[in-house]
């Protein structure tokens, strides 16, 4: 027994240099595989998510069309900045407040804030 371990220990201990390119070779490709089908593993999951991101999506963008209202005089509107989601409400809010209110909640929630939608803004005395 102790011929035979000695014996395999020395085939690893005189190892040739064309035998070990080899293994380098080897071990090189196995982890190149090894990273390229966890690669392939990741685009596909991307994929896949996206794609079950854009399917649940798509029944809330095209609600059923519904019968034309009968037409209403809109009220005369100012010329609004591109972007602007309509009127601001202030109640007892001074216009600096509000911005500063705005500004603070399209970071806290990591939203520009022409994506945000403030109706109306009130002091809470």
């Amino acid at each position: 027994m102790t011929y035979l371990a000695s014996q395999n220990t020395a085939d690893l201990v005189d190892i040739t240099l064309p035998n070990a390119g080899i293994v380098a070779v080897l071990g090189y490709a196995v982890v190149f595989v090894g990273l390229i089908a966890l690669m392939i593993v990741v685009i596909l999951l991307g994929k896949a998510f996206s794609a079950a991101e854009k399917k649940g999506e798509a029944p809330e963008a095209a609600p059923a069309p519904a019968a034309a209202p009968a037409p209403v005089a809109a009220p005369v509107v100012s010329d609004a900045a591109p972007g602007t989601a309509g009127q601001l409400k202030l109640y007892d809010t001074p216009p600096k407040t509000a911005a500063m209110i705005m500004a603070i909640v399209a970071e806290k929630m990591g939203k520009p804030l022409n994506e945000l939608r403030f109706i109306s803004i009130k002091e809470v005395k």
